[in-house]
């Protein structure tokens, strides 16, 4: 939204600088992008052709003498080519001097030779300085014009133009009336906008008008006889042409500037072009129009648009027609004020990809009470500046707009805010602001106005008396303590993800966030592919389910590393997966990828040899440390074999808690799933289901156990069994440790053995056990007593005998 300065003060009475009335703005929520001072015009003077002669090697050139005052050449006359038709001895124009920079052209000029001969300057045309298109001659200004002064002030060209950033919700501020009254609200100047007075008009409007469309809430519509259409006054094509406008004439130039000056869209029709009667209906398919853009838009079906006899005049809200535009013939106008739909406005333009002034203000929301008095408006000024007799108004389709009353306790404000404000100040700027507020009791009621369809509750009175009264007044103040020290303030859930994300990137996993769909193939191979989760509406066909683990998107993420070079890559990430379209089918889990060399001692290749390839360890350690930092060791859980379908059946494993509840699973991955993602290399991985993982019974505290050290000898001894092949390692090592858990500290496999020598089937697994006595040193018929306890657990637990 633009608007200069002398416009602005049109509607607000004020002595605020231009500096302050732009940081108002933004401290109120009119955020200022940018502010063109007009310092380009301030070097050009207004200069008198003392003489004119012919220029010696040039016929279409003339050679000038000028002279620009005292302050210029030190009152001596300067030499000028100039090659304007115009240009004659006496002439009174616009000179610019070497080292100023011209709009028009886009150059700064310097002193130049033309045909042999030195130029100190150029003699300006209107194009020259952005003032208009003309450029068939130099400015010719009236013999009584000043020289030697600036001619941006003589023409006054020194009309600050400032830029503000509206955001959606504020339709009240496209509008300069709109933005004066929120300043004044804010207490830098008085209000001073006018009222259109009612205009009734004489006889009937002469033009049938039907409304049939939802999307029409009310379409006003007169009559103006006998009108004279011509180039706007300068004063509007100066407004118009500062803001980025082009004047086109007269009666266009009305509908452009009520639209800036008060944010009412108007349209004019030449009446002679009308066909008949007009209509306010819904487009059909394949219905077409020829804009005022120049360019013919094929209209989709339900698009309102405004009619006569023969078709499409206009698109509602919108645009135009070309046919039925005004120019300089038109004699009789027809003025249309309306009102339409802000959404359904929106979709027409999206559809059609039309940007424009009118748009950009319906769709926002523009003031219902305002379409009469809009109409009235642009009627006077159709009349002051093109004549013409107004016939009476025709009003049709009106939907009456409804009034929200909204109550505001004065404590609201410094409850929601922090701001203390006094309850008559909060009266006066909802007052200004026209909330029309009246005291009951311990609070405001106010009726929102018609101009402000953002406010909807209490809450954003408060907002309005917040950012009127100052933001910046807000005092900066400390949050209230906690009761209780060290008082917990996340949730588990957050606790615990927060604590797996640092587990795993300590140990060198980077984390990534992956989409929340996967193919319907990646689905299946990873037990999901229900039809409850695929997307109605897929960004593509390699995204159409949810996905029901984090493994495809990461073991995907490997795969495209390792095209582009990066084979050796270990990734985690905490997300949600999805089993069923239930609130209880969504889960919380971290899940994680290795792939390559990419171990915990690094990958890639060293002078003492090649970094080995992951396994099903480094997942399942993994697991273990994310497990431990959220508070759940697995020392003392279950682990089975084997894990789910997608991992290798015989390098996978799940950790169980119970019967019933798996909190994780881990392993290699099955070359069958691998395929199905077109990945391959050495890839592990594991998911942990957060979410499952139960709360712990100890209240969490950072004291530390006591520390208790024995003054006796661990002793250290050696096991071998010999046991099927099918007997996990574990279950050996969870057997010794329960022979004497007063005794036995740690229990660590050190060696695993199959051969012929053992039989079909079978294998070896040596355990180390060390044994911390606390109160005196084991004696050797201790050590044999503790060590067939050992042994005897071992075999009752596995089926295991002891190797000789």
């Amino acid at each position: 939204m633009k608007f200069t300065l002398s416009w602005l003060k049109e509607h607000l009475e004020t002595d605020a600088t231009l500096t302050e009335i732009c940081e108002r703005l933004t401290m109120i929520g009119l955020e200022v992008e940018s502010v063109d001072d007009r310092a380009v015009f301030e070097p050009f003077v207004i200069a008198r052709v003392v003489s004119a002669g012919q220029h010696p090697d040039a016929d279409r050139l003339k050679l000038l003498s000028v002279e620009a005052g005292p302050q210029v050449n030190e009152g001596k006359p300067l030499q000028i080519v100039c090659g304007a038709p115009n240009a004659r001895e006496g002439l009174v124009g616009v000179l610019a001097l070497p080292g100023t920079y011209v709009p028009g052209i886009d150059t700064t000029l310097a002193v130049g030779k033309i045909r042999g001969v030195e130029s100190f300057g150029m003699m300006c045309s209107e194009r020259e300085l952005e003032l208009s298109e003309a450029h068939e001659g130099i400015i010719d200004l009236p013999g009584d014009a000043p020289v030697g002064t600036r001619f941006a002030d003589y023409a006054g060209l020194i009309d600050p133009v400032i830029e503000i950033n509206l955001t959606p919700n504020r339709p009240d501020a496209t509008g300069v009336a709109g933005i004066a009254r929120d300043l004044a609200a804010s207490g830098l100047g008085q209000l001073k906008t006018a009222e259109p007075a009612r205009i009734e008009g004489e006889g009937e409007c002469g033009v049938g008008l039907t409304v049939t469309s939802e999307t029409c809430l009310g379409f006003a519509l007169r009559r103006v006889s006998g009108v004279k259409n011509g180039p706007s006054p300068e004063w509007m094509q100066k407004r118009l042409k500062a803001i980025g406008l082009r004047p086109i004439n007269a009666l266009v130039d009305i509908t452009n500037y009520v639209t800036f000056d008060r944010g009412r869209p108007l349209h004019v029709f030449d009446a002679a072009k009308v066909a008949g009667g007009l209509t306010v209906r819904d487009a059909t398919e394949g219905e077409t129009v020829l804009a005022l853009d120049q360019r013919e838009y094929t209209l989709p079906a339900g698009t309102c648009v405004i009619a006569d006899d023969k078709g499409v005049e206009s698109i509602a809200g919108i645009m135009g027609g070309e046919h039925s535009g005004c120019d300089e013939t038109t004699t009789e106008v027809l003025i249309e004020s309306a009102l339409w739909e802000p959404l359904d406005i929106a979709r027409t333009g999206r559809t059609l990809g039309i940007i424009t002034d009118a748009r950009y203000r319906f769709e926002r929301g523009v003031d219902p009470a305002f379409m009469e008095p809009g109409l009235d408006l642009a009627t006077q000024m159709v009349l002051d500046l093109c004549g013409g007799t107004p016939s009476a108004r025709l009003v049709e389709g009106v939907k009456p707009h409804q009034a929200k009353e909204i109550t505001l306790p004065w404590s609201e404000v410094e409850r929601l805010t922090g701001l203390a404000v006094e309850p008559d100040e909060q009266e006066a700027i909802l007052g200004v602001l026209g909330f029309s507020p009246r005291r009951e009791g311990e609070a405001l009621v106010t009726t929102v106005p018609s101009w402000r369809p953002d406010v909807e509750g209490k809450a954003d009175l408060v907002e309005e008396v917040m950012r009127l009264k100052g933001v910046n007044e807000i005092r900066p103040a400390p949050l209230s303590s906690h009761m209780a020290v060290n008082g917990k303030i996340l949730t588990s859930a957050q606790t615990r993800n927060r604590a797996a994300r640092r587990a795993l990137a300590a140990r060198g996993m980077v984390e990534c966030v992956s989409y929340s769909f996967v193919s319907e193939a990646e689905a299946k191979a990873f037990g999901g592919g229900a039809s409850a989760l695929k997307l109605a509406n897929p960004i593509s066909a390699d995204l159409s389910d949810m996905r029901p683990s984090l493994l495809p998107g990461l073991i995907a993420a490997a795969g495209r590393n390792a095209a582009r070079g990066y084979g050796d890559t270990a990734l985690f990430e905490v997300a949600a997966t999805y089993l069923s379209d239930k609130p209880d089918g969504q889960r919380r889990v971290a899940g994680g990828i290795r792939r390559g060399t990419a171990g915990m001692d690094g990958p890639g290749r060293f002078w003492s040899g090649n970094a080995e390839a992951v396994t099903v360890f480094d997942a399942k350690a993994d697991v273990f440390a994310a497990l431990d930092a959220i508070g759940f060791p697995a020392d003392g859980l279950m682990i089975e074999t084997p894990a789910s379908d997608w991992y290798h059946p015989g390098r996978s494993g799940r950790i169980k808690l119970g019967p019933k509840v798996v909190l994780a699973e881990f392993g290699e991955f099955h070359p069958r799933v691998l395929k199905t993602l077109d990945v391959s290399g050495p890839l592990c991985g594991f998911e942990i289901h957060l979410d499952r993982v139960p709360e712990p019974k100890k209240k969490a505290t950072r004291t530390k156990p006591v520390l208790t050290l024995s003054a006796f000898q661990p002793v250290r001894r050696d096991f071998a069994f010999v046991v099927d092949a099918a007997v996990e390692a574990g279950r050996i090592v969870k057997a010794a440790e329960t022979a004497d858990k007063a005794l036995v500290r740690e229990v660590r496999v050190f060696d695993v053995f199959a051969g012929a020598a053992l039989g079909e089937g079978r294998k070896s697994v040596a355990i180390e056990v060390t044994l911390a006595p606390t109160d005196h040193t084991l004696t050797d018929d201790e050590l044999e007593a503790v060590s067939a306890r050992i042994v005897g657990q071992v075999e009752k637990a596995t089926g295991a005998t002891l190797r000789g």
